[in-house]
């Protein structure tokens, strides 16, 4: 009767490769899913992605029933994540989806909200 062969073990790490994942785009895709993980700024995001023209700041406000301080840090972190864009008018900000998302983004966020 032969004796089935054990595989030979090997060091943690040494099995076999993994194929090549660009770490920036890991690293820019992780910053976006984070960005739009949490219900506000989907919700702003979504209503950014349907408005015909810039959202005020105090239409999110009244809306989405917060205060103007906390709308800025959500729109902030959108801002950091290269999602929006915003203009100053007077003593109100003016918010629009950046007009050069890369396609992949558009089709994303296109998936989200439909």
């Amino acid at each position: 009767m032969a004796l089935k062969q054990l595989p030979v073990l090997r060091q943690r790490g040494e099995c076999c490769a993994l194929p090549a994942v660009d770490v920036e785009w890991a690293e820019e895709a992780a910053s976006l899913m984070k960005a739009l993980a949490d219900p506000t700024r989907l919700t702003m995001v979504a209503a950014l992605w349907k408005a015909k023209s810039p959202v005020c700041i105090c239409d999110f406000t009244a809306d989405l029933e917060l205060s103007q301080s906390t709308i800025s840090h959500h729109m902030a972190r959108l801002k950091e994540a290269g999602l929006v864009d915003s203009e100053k008018d007077s003593i109100w900000t003016y918010y629009r989806l950046r007009h050069d998302l890369a396609p992949s983004t558009r089709k994303l966020l296109g998936q989200l909200i439909a």
